[in-house]
């Protein structure tokens, strides 16, 4: 997640803010403020501390999910922003740990974070005497930060406790991808149990029925990110199994290297024979690809005269990868060199496919029986970029790293 305003930045790490941040920070001066009015303060301090209280709860989730972030950065882990929204904290970083006691340090950093504030906290207002509100400000902050604590060990994602089982699972079966596998599905579990409790709750006039809609809301929130850990999770273990001949298409011509400029466009263009990529060859050889473009940088006079040989570009210089090729590497090859498509050759060295957006999709699709229409791999083809919100570059950037 990186969206939202940026307000600064800690240790370098730029801090955002999500519009659904402003919705929490109001609801929690408001719960705590109202509560406060029957301290004997006036109505002003009562406000002034519900607000205070508000702010200093993001405090401490900012603080917790710093503890994660400086840890991961120890480990040359960039970590690209903090954003604070509608339920809580986060911390976007680039990559995985690399390994399961690397994931543990980063995951419990945050709760430990957390559990130290409590200490403190708890210290501060037993040794100094504060007034009042400032006093009963700081225990239900050492309060909130002991559950903060506790609640995020909850062993399932995308819970702290969650990367935590995740890492020992990675530790016990030496995959990361069964770790998070089973994180995630205890945290499935786990969202789908607080959003039964907190609506049979909400039903009962003996709770508080807010309290057990937010349960609920926690529930749902649990739920979707669990269950989005395991769509990437099977993304990231298909791709392990793909490679670049699993996923070429059969897109191109091989056409003769020795024809003219003029032979070419009239049998190919201007006939408009559909093609992906047109590979000149010659005496059993691959000579080339021809870039249909490049017909337009050479004078009409000259078509009659020149042939494929004077403007084919050798594979050799041109973006290639073999069969065996993970498929992870081609999507980062075609996303780094912003390349519509691929070349993928045999280990002779002759050309036995090419690779683009729509053809990596349909793979995937096949590999995960998942149902994708032929429309919709054209338009991809066509468009040259994956459908909105998937994130294939970044996941088989996962993937390569963890592998």
């Amino acid at each position: 997640m990186k969206s939202g305003w940026r307000i600064g930045s800690l240790f370098g790490i730029p801090l955002l803010i999500d519009s659904s941040w402003f919705l929490i920070l109001a609801f929690v001066t408001f719960l705590y403020g109202s509560a406060w009015q029957t301290q004997n303060w006036s109505s002003t301090t009562a406000w002034i501390a519900g607000f205070a209280m508000a702010l200093s709860l993001f405090a401490s989730v900012l603080l917790h999910e710093l503890g994660h972030s400086l840890v991961a950065r120890s480990q040359g882990i960039n970590v690209t922003s903090i954003t604070l929204f509608l339920f809580g904290g986060i911390a976007s970083i680039d990559q995985e740990s690399k390994t399961p006691s690397q994931a543990f340090q980063v995951a419990i950093a945050g709760p430990g974070v957390s559990f130290l504030l409590f200490l403190l906290l708890t210290v501060i207002s037993q040794v100094l005497p504060l007034p009042e509100p400032i006093s009963v400000v700081i225990n239900n902050l050492a309060g909130i930060n002991l559950v903060l604590a506790i609640f995020n060990m909850i062993p399932g994602l995308p819970l702290d406790g969650g990367q935590v089982l995740k890492a020992a699972i990675w530790k016990a079966t030496g995959s990361r991808l069964q770790g998070v596998r089973w994180a995630a599905k205890f945290g499935q579990l786990l969202g789908w149990a607080a959003i039964i409790i907190g609506f049979t709750l909400y039903v009962s006039s003996s709770f508080t029925r807010i309290g057990m809609l937010w349960i609920a809301l926690l529930g749902w929130f649990g739920v979707r990110n669990a269950s989005a850990y395991s769509r990437v999770t099977d993304l990231q273990e298909a791709l392990v199994h793909l490679n670049a001949a699993a996923a070429m298409g059969r897109e191109f011509r091989v056409v003769d290297a020795n024809m003219t400029l003029r032979e070419f466009a009239d049998k190919y263009l201007i006939e408009r024979v559909q093609s992906g990529e047109y590979f000149a060859a010659s005496d059993g050889r691959y000579r080339g690809l021809v870039v249909v473009d490049d017909l337009r940088q050479v004078e009409r006079s000259l078509w009659e005269t020149q042939t494929l040989h004077d403007i084919v570009h050798p594979l050799a210089d041109i973006a290639t990868v073999t069969e065996s090729t993970p498929l992870t590497e081609v999507i980062e090859q075609l996303e780094v060199g912003s390349l519509r498509r691929i070349t993928v050759l045999t280990p002779a060295g002759a050309v036995a496919g090419v690779i683009d957006r729509g053809d990596v999709v349909r793979s995937l699709a096949e590999k995960l029986n998942m149902p994708i229409s032929d429309t919709v791999i054209k338009r991809i083809k066509e468009e040259g970029a994956y459908p909105p919100g998937l994130q294939l570059q970044a996941i088989a950037k996962a993937t390569n790293e963890s592998a």
